[in-house]
């Protein structure tokens, strides 16, 4: 049997922008992305704090150390630049194997969403 765990977590970012134009997806900085081993094109959640809105969508990198986050396409609707966001990413692997799993945890800095 496998189960859903959560596998990345980037912890209280700011959106720095809403493309209610673009194709979709949410833009992240690189970095970010890297830290929280999160890949392009990978589904995200996105649980919106200011809000309440739960969404999901993929992932496309933006510049590095840019702390951009910006949600493109119909996701733009569910946001305001500003609002305070956990991204989060899940896996399906063996209970065994979940059980000693440590998922990565990222905590940018939540005034400029850079790495601290």
């Amino acid at each position: 049997m496998q189960i859903q765990v959560v596998k990345s977590k980037i912890h209280r970012v700011k959106v720095t922008g809403a493309d209610l134009n673009y194709i979709g997806s949410i833009t992240i900085d690189e970095d970010l992305m890297e830290a929280a081993n999160i890949i392009q094109g990978e589904k995200v959640q996105i649980v919106n704090n200011d809000n309440g809105e739960r969404l999901e969508t993929y992932c496309i990198p933006g510049p590095r150390n840019s702390g951009e986050i910006t949600l493109n396409g119909a996701a733009a609707r569910k946001v305001a630049v500003g609002d305070t966001l956990i991204l989060i990413t899940y896996a399906f692997m063996d209970i065994k194997d979940a059980k000693v799993f440590k998922p990565s945890l990222v905590f940018p800095d939540e005034a400029t969403n850079l790495l601290k």
